[in-house]
């Protein structure tokens, strides 16, 4: 039971950070102005409401008095005074009857206490409407062939305190609440800007001018983030350069093997020598391609349909096919993006003859598909290739054009771009690779 409730609680409150604080600094308020009014209404109001009423159905109930005792003298001189002092509009209409239409208001409290009053001192042959004059109350009340029509003023039955203390009681609330919002915006504007650039950081952008603001807290875990991204910044960098300088360095003896590889008289030797130093080149001139992309290319918004008709086209092959969704807009570096999808359609171009790449948005992932009509993977193997050098013995291992960089410098790219990459079988029999990247 209170399993099932708590997960109601979470789906109902708001999930910002922002509105959850508001929600803390608000409802005191609120409850807070709720309680003294019930209290004002149910101590104070409606006991004055009551007490003025029960003197105006007194007033009333005098000046029926007067006009029913036949013997009493000065009776005019009587109702020109109330008329006067009490601010009554009394008038006698003959032949006539009380309206059959109610006008009383069920919810309201000045409609139930004047009801109230009058019913113990006239029964039911009473009729009153407090809706059709702003500011005045009409009364009717059955006096032998007649109807005693008596006007007075809303004010004495309804203290006016009302909706001054309404007033004063809704505006500081008000006010209140929207001092605590400026503050609120002001606490959460570091958290929002911290997680703006973790999340950037993430998707392998460039964090530009990141300053730690906000409370001590909050600065404090902005500056050990900023110190974090520097170190793994600091460390990526060292790692390309390294490894970039190490693959440089090693084409130079590589060229001296070519040199002494063409003068051997073995030339089978000399052949079998000379793929091994080739394939190599390659593996060399992949790495190096990668590092070079990886190091210094920035991210942009470009659309992914121009990237994809970019790569495609460099084939010259009616055998891919593209189906691709209209205005799909992103944050990448274009030239990563086009080597890890040159290595996807190449990979399947080795191994297969037709190849389908489709693009689609989801809610918060924009996703590239790549299939081919190859022999697939088997799926205890989806993990293995995405090793560096992994070449799978059977079936598309049987290749010799790779050197088992492909799929895995892709991973790095879009890993590095905060998405990730997945293998599964294809409806044309194959592989399917299918890239996820956030928008």
């Amino acid at each position: 039971m209170f399993y099932g409730l708590n997960n109601f609680i979470k789906k109902i409150l708001p999930k910002r950070l922002f509105y959850r604080s508001l929600i803390i600094v608000a409802t005191p308020i609120i409850l807070l102005q709720i309680i003294i009014t019930v209290v004002f209404f149910d101590s104070l109001w409606i006991k004055a409401n009551e007490g003025m009423t029960r003197s105006l159905v007194s007033e009333i109930k005098t000046l029926y008095d007067v006009y029913r005792n036949p013997d009493m003298g000065q009776k005019q001189t009587i109702i020109d005074l109330y008329n006067k002092n009490f601010d009554f509009v009394v008038r006698l209409s003959q032949n006539e009857t009380l309206p059959k239409l109610i006008k009383e208001r069920w919810y309201s409290p000045v409609d139930r206490s004047l009801r109230r009053e009058l019913k113990p001192a006239f029964g039911n042959s009473y009729w009153f409407d407090t809706t059709s004059y702003k500011e005045i109350v009409e009364l009717r009340i059955k006096y032998k062939n007649g109807i005693l029509k008596i006007f007075f003023p809303k004010n004495k039955i309804s203290p006016s305190s009302a909706r001054i203390f309404a007033l004063w009681i809704t505006l500081p609330g008000l006010l209140l609440i929207m001092i605590a919002i400026v503050f609120l915006k002001n606490q959460t504007r570091p958290i929002v800007n911290l997680a703006k650039a973790a999340e950037k950081f993430g998707k392998g952008e460039f964090v530009k001018e990141f300053r730690p603001s906000g409370a001590s807290e909050i600065r404090q875990a902005a500056y050990e983030f900023d110190k974090m991204r520097k170190r793994i910044t600091i460390h990526l960098n060292q790692r390309s350069e390294m490894l970039s300088g190490i693959s440089h360095d090693l084409r130079t003896p590589l060229t001296r093997l070519k040199l002494q590889l063409a003068l051997l008289k073995q030339q089978d030797l000399a052949k079998k020598m000379s793929d091994d130093i080739e394939e190599m080149e390659r593996m060399l001139n992949e790495y190096l391609e990668f590092s070079r992309h990886q190091k210094s290319e920035e991210t942009e918004t470009i659309n992914i349909e121009n990237i994809i008709n970019e790569v495609v086209e460099k084939y010259e092959n009616n055998k891919i096919i593209i189906s691709i969704e209209e205005n799909l807009k992103i944050n990448i570096r274009p030239n990563s993006i086009k080597r890890c999808l040159t290595n996807l359609i190449d990979n399947s171009l080795s191994y297969g003859e037709k190849v389908e790449v489709s693009s689609t948005r989801t809610k918060d992932n924009l996703l590239i598909v790549v299939d081919d009509d190859g022999p697939g993977i088997k799926e205890s193997e989806y993990h293995n290739v995405m090793k560096p050098f992994y070449r799978i013995d059977k079936s598309r291992g049987q290749n010799k054009s790779g050197v088992g960089l492909g799929l895995s410098i892709a991973n790095d790219i879009i890993r590095a771009h905060g998405g990730n990459i997945s293998l599964d079988k294809s409806p044309l029999n194959g592989l399917r690779v299918k890239v996820s990247l956030p928008l």
